[in-house]
């Protein structure tokens, strides 16, 4: 693959160059819904054909300004490779014929393949930035660089792989039996609280492997819009299930262990879904004993983790266990479409994780990462000196007025 690259350097790089000076541009889940619904593989086809090389280049473009020892790491060179690939791929489409039916059979087969090739990148970024980290340390301009690269690498990866499962699910001829009524991978009316308990569920049985135990769920619901019925939202179901799997994850394995031996037993997790004029939220509240208020923001980064750092060889393990990546992604998750998910801890009692989400289809745009001077100047601009009080220099300072205190 090295040789690969290193023959197609130059022309390559210009396409690249080329490419990464278009913005991106966003759908909202409406938008994917309405196509859907009277699909047309022929606009489909044009529209990627354009779209998927813009948004590979800018992530291209922006891997190449990680630092170079993280960036030569063998499985971080492999995950750049492969994108160079996938660019590759796509451009012998740029000026083929939609007319063409054996065009768009080729383009749906190159879609596959370019998934497929994809599947293990978050786990391999993963092993090269810890492996690094061991090796070289961060300073916190390096660890800031990379936590903005990762937001953006991720989101921009969800949004690839968003692009690529509509048109594979909508043209491919698969349908699926269970979920006959999802237009690609969209489900018109989500139903959130099964999403819910399909993940609790799944949550519980990995929990039960491992701890013999789990917490109860509790789900209550509360519809502003029509109080009788059953929450229901334009959404991407894989999406939600991601979300709350990882958060039933967290919750389960915080509560378990610090009830385990008593007498008492877990208590339950309680569910809170909620559907405003603007805001669907979903509030997950376990009392596993919360994290200190220090320690809120260092959940969010890719290099911190509570849990046993994980084996990339190891097939059993739950996905990302352990690389402290399953809160980082879980937030890119529910902004992508506009959302967010915050977290609130009270130490020595528990936390609240909320997901919020837009209401409307309409309003749920995609939040994609735009590759300009401005993300640029972030990669070489050092962070200034803080402006605010250094709480040990303000402790050494109290100290020392006291002694003048007392020889006054």
């Amino acid at each position: 693959m090295r040789l690969f690259y290193g023959l197609l350097k130059q022309p390559l790089l210009k396409q690249i160059e080329r490419y990464s000076r278009f913005s991106p541009s966003p759908l909202s889940i409406k938008q994917f819904l309405d196509f859907g619904r009277d699909a047309c593989e022929k606009t489909s086809f044009v529209f990627l054909r354009k779209e998927l090389p813009v948004r590979l280049a800018s992530t291209a473009r922006e891997v190449g300004l990680l630092p170079d020892k993280l960036l030569h790491h063998p499985s971080v060179n492999l995950v750049r490779n492969g994108y160079l690939q996938s660019f590759l791929e796509l451009l012998e489409y740029e000026n083929k014929s939609p007319e063409d039916p054996q065009v768009l059979v080729n383009f749906l087969q190159v879609l596959i393949n370019i998934r497929n090739r994809h599947n293990d990148v978050a786990p391999m970024i993963a092993q090269g930035v810890i492996e690094y980290k061991e090796k070289f340390g961060f300073d916190p301009f390096t660890s800031s660089n990379i936590q903005y690269f990762l937001d953006r690498f991720y989101i921009n990866r969800i949004s690839f792989r968003m692009l690529i499962n509509q048109h594979t699910l909508l043209f491919g001829g698969d349908i699926n039996p269970a979920h006959p009524k999802h237009i690609g991978s969209i489900d018109p009316t989500c139903n959130v609280a099964d999403v819910v308990r399909d993940a609790y569920e799944k949550a519980k049985m990995l929990c039960e492997q491992y701890y013999l135990v789990a917490p109860e769920l509790k789900i209550e619901e509360f519809n502003a819009q029509a109080l009788d019925k059953p929450i229901q939202v334009v959404y991407v179901p894989s999406h939600l299930f991601h979300m709350l799997f990882e958060l039933f994850k967290n919750s389960m394995r915080a509560t378990v262990e610090l009830y385990e031996g008593r007498k008492e037993g877990c208590p339950a997790i309680k569910t809170l879904v909620t559907l405003g004029q603007e805001d669907l939220s979903i509030k997950i509240s376990d009392q596993g004993g919360g994290v200190p208020l220090r320690k809120i923001d260092r959940l969010f980064n890719y290099m911190y983790s509570t849990a046993p750092r994980p084996s990339l060889e190891s097939r059993r393990a739950a996905p990302l266990a352990g690389f402290g990546y399953g809160l980082p992604i879980c937030r890119l998750y529910a902004r992508y479409f506009q959302g967010d998910l915050k977290l609130y801890s009270m130490e020595g009692m528990g936390t609240d994780t909320i997901i919020y989400l837009k209401a409307l289809s309409s309003e749920s745009f995609e939040r994609l990462p735009v590759f300009n001077k401005s993300a640029c100047r972030h990669y070489k601009t050092a962070s200034e000196a803080d402006d605010w009080s250094n709480p040990s220099s303000e402790a050494r300072d109290a100290s020392k007025y006291k002694g003048q205190d007392k020889d006054q």
